[in-house]
């Protein structure tokens, strides 16, 4: 099922909003609440909110290149990137809608990791992280959740896709 213009627009813009809106508050309380404090440890040490401001990309890739190249490649070529993908979900009219939602998560969420990287010199907030056991993940923020839910959206497509059909 292939979506109209102005259901794959509206749907679009909604994402957009919504995402950058919740990711955005939450940085911004994160700041506000975890400035000056060490860790907060969540109840049965499940995960913990500590502020990070991340001048790397994804786990901090990248954060020792040089600002010049930081900038040249986290900033300039995402947000080059990210505006080639949303005109590609607002023009391409052979997406799926599943497809068509999960580049659409991924977009949202990197709009408004990108928005940290214009406003915050170059750096991203992540404020959470999850531990099971010795197991924990790195730091990371609702953008980041938002686009991993598109990656996973569009690996079970890609998954349902090259499943064999029934005869």
């Amino acid at each position: 099922m292939h979506l109209s213009p102005n259901i794959r627009l509206a749907v679009l813009a909604l994402i957009l909003v919504c995402t950058v809106g919740w990711d955005q508050g939450a940085k911004r309380m994160a700041r506000r609440e975890l400035l000056g404090r060490e860790v907060v440890v969540l109840p049965g040490g499940w995960g913990e909110f500590r502020l990070a401001e991340n001048p790397g990309s994804f786990l901090s890739l990248g954060d020792s290149l040089p600002e010049a190249v930081r900038i040249s490649v986290f900033t300039i070529g995402t947000g080059l990137g990210l505006t080639g993908l949303l005109c590609y979900l607002a023009l391409t009219a052979r997406l799926g809608w599943l497809p068509f939602l999960g580049l659409s998560l991924v977009c949202a969420g990197g709009v408004s990791n990108l928005i940290d990287r214009i406003t915050r010199h170059g750096r991203v907030c992540d404020f959470m992280l999850i531990r099971l056991g010795p197991f924990h993940t790195g730091v990371f923020n609702v953008a980041d959740m938002i686009i991993m839910l598109g990656i996973a959206l569009l690996a079970w497509e890609f998954w349902r896709q090259r499943q064999p059909q029934p005869a």
